[in-house]
């Protein structure tokens, strides 16, 4: 379906057309339709599904040309990052159509406080923020939000386990009444289902494959010991030079500081980023990742939901992340926008009930690739007597049971081909 069905504004076709859309995906497809009847809406959609433009396009559609004085369109996200993210789509798509907009996010230096203050004085058409960053203006009573036509919230569900679901509601309720609501979230909760019964009116629902990473995400798992773990990224690194952007996942910021450090023994090109780097220093370790300078990048969970990068050949979970829902959110910053990817996950029998939840999850029970023989034997895969054959919790090894015999013949890993299907490799 091109987007040339949807009757949008000629100005907003061009812009399309020169940032290379050319149909729409099914989130679209489905999305479009009730924002330009002027319907709420909740949307529940994973991650690298084309969400954004699902709601920028329809949303710069109606406020073309749009006479009414001040911000429009307030859009609350839970990260900078993805405040970043979206307000450079919206000046993309919004160029050929004299769109205004601005991301309003805390975490800097200081210097941006006087000029988001300035942007929301004077009304700036379309204001992308973070929650806890605006309501710092709206308490020093100058935010002028009477005219909002449209309210958006994205990534509701990170929203709320950051808690901020107060800070919500505060904002909320200086809006008008009479307005469009529209609430995107990767999954659907109790607690995002409250607060879409209490902020939106007789919403259209559209609902597309909650919880699973996209079909070209090719999944993979090693079992490993703790003391493994760097040897074998090391290995899988250097096995696939062909993969010019990596993207490691692990659960601590001193892990991140280890990784970069063991990985940078062998590779130039590698950076890390956390909570304690600052927002320009962050912005510039993304934008070095984006444009290739950097090859490989290690990253705590602030990257796992809402950040664009293309093209991610290979995204490594380091460490199995607690919550079932994150290991969907990181593995989808591969094959994004119907590309291919592969994701691989190191996982230590501590982890391994964790692990078990997500192949609930997910649906799927994902190979156990033998580890490299020079690495020598991992841990065995528990498993219990029933159906979901998933790990029993909290279970003590059993040495006592045959190891897993692991040989070159045998040892098939995840080496992405031009037709997207698993190869052989020399992980």
């Amino acid at each position: 379906m091109s987007f040339d069905a949807f009757n949008l504004n000629s100005e907003l076709l061009e812009a399309i057309s020169y940032m290379g859309f050319e149909e729409a995906s099914p989130i679209q497809k489905l999305s479009i339709p009730h924002i330009l009847d002027g319907s709420d809406l909740i949307d529940c959609a994973q991650t690298g599904t084309g969400k954004t433009a699902a709601f920028i396009l329809p949303v710069i559609h109606q406020t073309i040309g749009l006479k009414t004085e001040g911000v429009h369109t307030l859009i609350l996200v839970p990260t900078r990052e993805l405040a970043i993210q979206i307000d450079q789509e919206i000046q993309g798509i919004g160029y050929f159509a004299n769109i205004e907009s601005i991301a309003i996010y805390g975490g800097g230096d200081g210097s941006e406080w006087d000029s988001e203050k300035k942007a929301l004085r004077s009304g700036k058409g379309i204001v992308v923020a973070t929650p806890g960053r605006l309501l710092a203006h709206i308490k020093l009573g100058y935010v002028n939000f009477s005219n909002v036509q449209h309210l958006i919230l994205d990534e509701a569900d990170r929203m709320l386990d950051i808690g901020f679901y107060d800070d919500l509601v505060k904002i909320i309720s200086h809006l008008p009444q009479k307005r469009q609501s529209l609430m995107f979230s990767a999954t659907m909760p109790d607690k995002v289902r409250r607060l879409a019964n209490k902020i939106l009116n007789k919403p259209k629902e559209v609902n597309t494959a909650i919880s699973k990473p996209a079909e070209g995400v090719l999944q993979g798992t090693y079992l490993v010991y703790d003391k493994q773990k760097l040897p074998l990224l090391q290995k899988l690194i250097k096995d696939n030079p062909e993969y010019d952007s990596i993207l490691i996942f692990t659960a601590t910021k001193k892990n991140v500081s280890t990784i970069v450090r063991q990985l940078q023994k062998h590779e130039k090109n590698v950076k890390g980023i956390s909570s304690d780097l600052e927002q320009s220093d962050r912005e510039k370790v993304l934008l070095s990742f984006r444009s290739r300078e950097t090859r490989i990048l290690v990253a705590t969970d602030v990257l796992s939901r809402g950040i664009d990068i293309k093209d991610i050949n290979l995204v490594i979970n380091y460490d199995v992340p607690g919550d079932a829902e994150d290991y969907v959110h990181r593995v989808g910053r591969t094959a994004r926008a119907k590309s291919t990817g592969v994701a691989l996950t190191l996982v230590n029998e501590a982890d391994m009930p964790k692990f078990a939840s997500i192949e609930k999850l997910i649906e799927r029970e994902l190979v156990r690739s033998p580890l490299p023989q020079e690495l020598g034997e991992g841990p065995e895969w528990k498993l219990v007597p029933r159906k979901g054959r998933y790990p029993k919790k909290n279970h003590k090894r059993d040495k006592s049971h045959s190891k897993h015999k692991s040989n070159n013949n045998q040892n098939k890993g995840y080496k992405k081909q031009s037709n997207g299907q698993r190869g052989k490799s020399n992980h």
